[in-house]
């Protein structure tokens, strides 16, 4: 847990840099999508993920893996960035340097991400009306929703944004209840 601030420390220069770049060569939204997506690669490809963080394996062997799967794919200034990332021995930081990169570009666009845990999956009418909701109380153009699933709710939904938490779920409501019961019940 201790590393998690150190390695966000680290990443935030080389995701500044970016950012600032990006802007500068009017390359964002090609940059921002590429993320996007390696986010979702990299969190999926979990043995690659333990290659590139191994401190055994080359920096040759770590561009060659990422030319082959990935030059191709992405934008060129992208793959540029994460060979910058191979060449320092910094590419086990990518996943710090993704989230702090598009979390500069969500303040930038007045983009809102918000985590939400609910115990069952909501309906489409209930996102849209979720999404309204948020955008009137933190006056935010756009709402990202991440939505993670937790049975253990029983029923309702947990949001959580920055530092605050909204908590409307029936574990919770239960929970108030047994603490009123037993201040109740000792007097």
């Amino acid at each position: 847990m201790s590393a998690k601030p150190l390695t966000s420390k680290i990443a935030v220069p080389y995701a500044r840099a970016l950012f600032d770049f990006s802007v500068e060569k009017n390359i964002m939204h090609q940059i921002t999508a590429d993320f996007q997506n390696l986010d979702i690669f990299f969190s999926e490809a979990v043995d690659l993920t333990k290659y590139l963080n191994n401190p055994v394996v080359k920096q040759k062997a770590k561009s060659e893996i990422l030319t082959k799967l990935l030059k191709s794919q992405i934008n060129t200034e992208t793959f540029k960035f994460l060979m910058v990332l191979v060449e320092r021995d910094r590419i086990n930081l990518i996943s710090a340097v993704i989230s702090n990169y598009l979390e500069l570009v969500y303040q930038t666009a007045s983009i809102k991400m918000i985590e939400v845990s609910t115990a069952s999956s909501f309906t489409n009418a209930q996102k849209k009306t979720l999404i309204q909701k948020l955008k009137e109380l933190t006056k935010a153009r756009e709402i990202r929703l991440v939505i993670n699933e937790d049975p253990s709710l029983i029923g309702g939904f947990l949001i959580k944004t920055d530092s605050k938490i909204i908590d409307f779920t029936i574990k919770h409501q239960l929970q108030e209840l047994a603490k009123h019961l037993d201040t109740v019940l000792e007097i």
